[in-house]
């Protein structure tokens, strides 16, 4: 039973002589080893990208539940990383365009694998204040509760007093306005 590459199985299929799987050096021996070699480097991406807690949890794990079906254990370690940048490119553009309206594809391939990203730079922290400051109260302090103290929608709208369909809505006009505002400032 010579596999496409003349082989007498091929890598992922099991031997059938003696039910045996063969994985490559380079690769995952399951589906265990793939997430925990990868969690680390997929939760910092979708931190840096989304700046919250909760969300990036969430995202990280949608990521891994997507890739968990298309994805072969036998790929190379290579391979699987590409394929989940991948997914967490599509699982991002519907994260942003759930939330904002807009699709935002943009996932740099020069991030570092390891931990989350660094604080930002003073510049980009005092850009925040600047537009956080210019903010109605309501909604500063819903995107001071959702993305400084990474609180869940549900928990916001307790502190806020407020619906959750209220706290939704609050957020989304929150951001649009700083992003609005925040469209003529220094980049």
């Amino acid at each position: 039973m010579a596999g496409r590459t003349g082989a007498p199985w091929e890598a992922g299929e099991p031997d059938p002589a003696r039910g045996l799987r063969l994985v490559p050096g380079d690769g995952y021996p399951d589906w265990e080893a793939v997430y925990r070699d990868n969690v680390g480097w997929v939760y910092g991406l979708m931190f840096g990208k989304v700046g919250n807690r909760a969300d990036a949890e969430d995202l990280t794990a949608e990521v891994f539940t997507t890739a968990l079906k298309p994805l072969r254990v036998s790929a190379d370690v290579r391979e699987v990383r590409a394929y989940l940048r991948a997914t967490a490119r599509t699982v991002l553009a519907g994260h942003w365009r759930t939330r904002m309206g807009r699709e935002i594809t943009v996932i740099d391939d020069d991030f570092p694998d390891t931990g989350p990203e660094p604080p930002p730079d003073g510049r980009a922290a005092e850009r925040a204040r600047a537009v956080l400051a210019n903010l109605p109260d309501r909604y500063r302090r819903i995107l001071e509760l959702r993305f400084l103290q990474g609180l869940s929608v549900r928990d916001a709208a307790n502190s806020l007093g407020v619906s959750v369909a209220n706290a939704k809505v609050l957020q989304h006009r929150a951001l649009r306005m700083a992003a609005g505002s925040d469209e003529g400032g220094a980049r």
